[in-house]
């Protein structure tokens, strides 16, 4: 079996004045982790991901995989919306992720993921880690690891780099920016936060990582061996988010048997 992973991480959106810290160190973290766990890793950080080098790793990824073979992708940036042309998504908006170029209008949709996702030979396997948009619930969850001072919001409004005219009558932040992610054609997704949540860009021991990514990679260290990715979850929420200062709830999406499926095996 293969193992084959894509990380992509963005703090730098041009044009935007919307630039983010923690991003890129959250794909080399995860780059790190998954090449000691047995994946072949390829990375796409800053002016290296716009949307046709996103496009294209995501489609070579998913072209050499065979049948047993499992394929992650990790996304540090903005998440986004545009308004919904295919009559699919019911709040009339299209969830989607916000390359290096987003300026240019190049937002990379969640009907764009889909129909990469579905060109995948019969038994591949498809995780999508998310650590990206989507203002919740406070708990008491622990942040003790996290630095002094305010975090940023990983969510770009489409009224940065869309045209005024193209909004519609849409122009608010939708409720259900997961929607789309979730029905993506991966067998799991997992995610930062809830619908109507965002995900948030900050800084742990001096050095800015996501707090989605943060948590995730520190409980990961601590699982057992047969740990599934429900067990994962469960260790980072509501055990460390959210919290008063990020108030995130994590998601896990997919069937249940994938939910059950030993971690990165």
């Amino acid at each position: 079996m293969a193992k084959l992973a894509l990380c992509i991480g963005i703090n730098d959106y041009p044009g935007t004045e919307n630039d983010l810290t923690g991003c890129v160190n959250d794909a080399h973290d995860w780059a790190a982790e998954l090449g000691k766990r047995g994946f072949t890793v390829n990375l796409l950080l800053d002016a290296a991901a716009t949307k046709v080098a996103m496009v294209t790793a995501m489609v070579q990824t998913i072209a050499s995989a065979r049948s047993g073979d499992l394929v992650v992708f990790t996304y540090s940036g903005h998440g986004t919306w545009v308004p919904d042309l295919s009559g699919d998504e019911p709040d009339g908006r299209d969830e989607a992720l916000c390359p290096w170029d987003i300026a240019q209008e190049q937002a990379l949709l969640d009907d764009e993921i889909e129909a990469i996702f579905t060109k995948r030979a019969s038994g591949v396997r498809i995780l999508l880690i998310s650590d990206s948009c989507h203002s919740g619930s406070v708990t008491r969850g622990d942040d003790s690891d996290l630095d002094p001072g305010l975090p940023r919001a990983r969510f770009l409004p489409p009224q940065v780099w869309m045209p005024a005219d193209q909004l519609g009558n849409v122009a608010q932040r939708p409720k259900h920016l997961l929607g789309g992610l979730a029905r993506s054609g991966g067998d799991l997704l997992l995610a930062g936060c809830t619908d109507g949540q965002f995900s948030w860009d900050t800084r742990f021991r001096d050095r800015p990582n996501g707090a989605f990514t943060f948590y995730a990679l520190k409980t990961l260290s601590r699982l057992s061996a047969t740990a599934s990715y429900q067990d994962w979850m469960k260790a980072i929420s509501p055990s460390y988010l959210p919290t008063n200062q990020l108030p995130q709830d994590p998601q896990l999406f997919g069937s249940r048997t994938a939910r059950h499926w030993q971690v990165f095996a």
